[in-house]
């Protein structure tokens, strides 16, 4: 056998992660959601937890396709809903690290009602948001992303309604993590979402993916390569800021960077303040409850 035989046999060092059957995937050439998949493998092995305590959870669209392909507990939801059923499968089993991976679309405008209470709440998620400015496995429509001016085939003649900034509405609703990166930051991505996974707390992180099948090519920019280049020009790194600052203008420049890292007390830590107090198991109305570290 050749040596570029015997190289192509080597395991690649995350297929214990994969579902490899299933191999290969339903995404897009040039689609920044293989990036962020890999990063998202990669910091679930930083983040150190044990995999029988790993569970992804998906909704509807591009994104969410890719709890089928990780080789642990993964459930893949219907439109709108990965984070209740995330916050059911969490309450059912608190020592599991639960990950939501989905889309813009999915999240932001049927998912969102769950996603700003699942905040509020401080339920400990992490969500992990691809962006990618559009609905793009129903036929790129308009999308809460969209940005102002940008055509889809449901604004044909452009956009006139301002996107939201996800990572604003994620803070303000009470998220202890906030940050963005595009899919060109691979390093920045994985330290984030290992971060983010170690965190206690809802974690929120968005990252802006190339999409040029549906997006790029209503927006002149046709291949993957020249998307990239244009987040690579027009990235602006600006770690701790106010996230309603953070703004994406597709004019001047999208804004990325890790924004909030704050502590407070999660949806378990306040149920059992309530509980232990009512029960008169509780010698004063301190709200910290000690909890084991995670890894």
């Amino acid at each position: 056998m050749s040596t570029n035989k015997r190289k192509a046999l080597q395991p690649h060092p995350y297929d214990y992660l994969l579902r490899t059957d299933r191999i290969p995937h339903i995404w897009c050439p040039g689609c920044g959601i293989g990036t962020v998949f890999g990063c998202v493998l990669a910091a679930i092995q930083k983040s150190g937890f044990p995999l029988d305590d790993v569970a992804m959870v998906s909704g509807i669209g591009c994104t969410g396709r890719m709890a089928g392909y990780l080789n642990l507990d993964s459930f893949h939801t219907t439109h709108g809903r990965a984070i209740p059923f995330a916050t059911g499968l969490k309450l059912a089993k608190p020592e599991s690290c639960v990950i939501v991976t989905s889309g813009d679309g999915d999240l932001f405008a049927i998912g969102g009602n769950h996603l700003i209470h699942a905040a509020r709440r401080n339920m400990d998620l992490t969500v992990v948001c691809v962006n990618n400015f559009n609905y793009g496995m129903t036929g790129g429509q308009m999308a809460p992303s969209t940005p102002f001016g940008a055509k889809t085939t449901t604004s044909p003649i452009g956009n006139f309604e301002e996107p939201f900034n996800f990572c604003s509405l994620a803070a303000a609703c009470g998220a202890v993590y906030v940050a963005r990166w595009t899919a060109l930051h691979i390093r920045w991505i994985t330290d984030s979402l290992s971060e983010a996974i170690q965190k206690r707390g809802f974690s929120f992180v968005e990252i802006l993916a190339p999409c040029p099948t549906s997006f790029g090519r209503r927006n002149k920019i046709r291949s993957a390569v020249e998307l990239l280049k244009f987040f690579h020009e027009r990235s602006v790194i600006r770690n701790h800021i106010d996230p309603k600052d953070a703004v994406l203008d597709f004019n001047k420049h999208l804004i990325v960077g890790k924004f909030v890292d704050i502590e407070r007390p999660t949806f378990l830590d306040n149920y059992q303040l309530i509980i232990r107090r009512e029960l008169g198991d509780w010698p004063g109305l301190e709200r910290q409850i000690p909890q084991p570290e995670k890894p």
